[in-house]
C-alpha cells in the first residue's frame, strides 16, 4: 500500500502544477488510507506536503510571470487570522468523541473525513460542471477577496486543505486575473496558509514523522515538475472535468468506507 501511496503522492504535485489546486483534496485520503495516518494528524501532514509543494510551484510560476503578489497578500492575510483561530484555539478543544447516536459514536476523526468527503464532492462537481465563461469584475474587489480569504482559512485550518479549488474561482472572479496568473497566485496563497497552519501545529507540540513527511513531499515535488511542464503545453481547464470525476469517486468512497466499514 505504501508503494501505491508514493505513486499517488506524485498526483498531488501534478494536480497543483496543472490547475493550481486539488492537491490537498488527494493528500488527506492518501495519508489516511494508504499510509494509515490518524485523520487529525493527517491534517497537519497535509499542510506541510501541500504547502512545500505549492512554494516550489509558486516560484516556478513567478519566473514565468504568472504570480500577482499584491493580490496574494490581500487574500492570504485574512486567511492567516482564521487559520490560527481554528487550529490553535478551536481545534485542540474539540472532544475525541463528539456525540453518540443509537450507540454509534461520532468521533472527531469521523467528522473530519465526512466533512472532507463532502468538500471533495462539492469541489468535483464545480470542476465537472465548470462554465466556459466567467463574469468578472472590471477591477479587483479587495474587500470581497479578503472575506473569501477568511472563509478559505477556516477550511484550511479545519481540514488541512490548501483550498486551491476555492481560491482559483475567487481570483478569476474577484481579482480579474487570467487563468495562468490565478494558478500561480493560488500556489503562493496555498503556501502561506499551509505554512502558518503547520508552524502553529509545531508550536502546540504535534508529533511529526519527518521521514514519511519528506518522502511524500519529494514525490509531490516530482509531480509538480511534471505538472508545470505540462501546463506550458496543455490547457488546465481541459483536464478539470477528468480530475473532477476522479475526486468525485474518491469522495463517495470515503463516505461509504467511514459510514459502513
Amino acid at each position: 500500500m505504501e508503494y501505491l501511496g508514493y505513486f499517488a503522492s506524485i498526483i498531488i504535485g501534478l494536480s497543483l502544477g496543472l490547475i493550481g489546486g486539488g492537491g490537498s483534496i488527494l493528500t488527506i485520503p492518501i495519508l489516511v488510507y494508504l499510509f494509515k495516518v490518524d485523520p487529525e494528524l493527517a491534517t497537519s501532514y497535509s499542510l506541510f506536503i501541500v504547502g512545500s509543494t505549492a512554494l516550489f510551484g509558486g516560484y516556478s510560476h513567478f519566473k514565468l510571470g504568472n504570480l500577482n503578489i499584491k493580490t496574494a497578500l490581500y487574500f492570504a492575510v485574512p486567511s492567516i487570522v482564521s487559520i490560527l483561530i481554528i487550529r490553535e484555539v478551536i481545534f485542540p478543544h474539540i472532544a475525541s468523541t463528539l456525540f453518540t447516536i443509537a450507540s454509534y459514536a461520532v468521533s472527531k476523526d469521523l467528522l473530519i473525513m465526512l466533512v472532507f468527503s463532502i468538500l471533495m464532492i462539492t469541489a468535483s462537481l464545480s470542476m465537472i460542471l465548470d462554465k466556459k465563461t466567467i463574469v468578472k469584475y472590471p477591477k479587483t474587489n479587495f474587500i470581497q477577496l479578503g472575506f473569501i480569504g477568511f472563509l478559505v482559512g477556516i477550511v484550511t485550518g479545519f481540514l488541512g486543505a490548501g483550498g486551491g479549488f476555492l481560491i482559483i474561482p475567487a481570483l478569476l472572479f474577484f481579482a480579474n486575473l487570467p487563468m495562468k496568473q490565478a494558478v500561480g497566485t493560488s500556489l503562493l496563497i496555498i503556501f502561506i496558509n499551509s505554512a502558518i497552519g503547520f508552524l502553529g501545529d509545531l508550536y502546540i507540540g504535534t508529533p511529526i514523522d519527518y521521514t514519511l513527511l519528506f518522502t511524500i513531499s519529494g514525490m509531490a515535488f516530482i509531480g509538480m515538475l511534471i505538472g508545470i511542464q505540462f501546463s506550458k503545453r496543455i490547457d488546465g481547464n481541459k483536464l478539470k472535468p477528468l480530475f473532477g470525476w476522479f475526486v468525485f469517486v474518491m469522495g463517495i468512497y470515503i463516505i461509504v468506507k467511514e459510514m459502513f466499514y
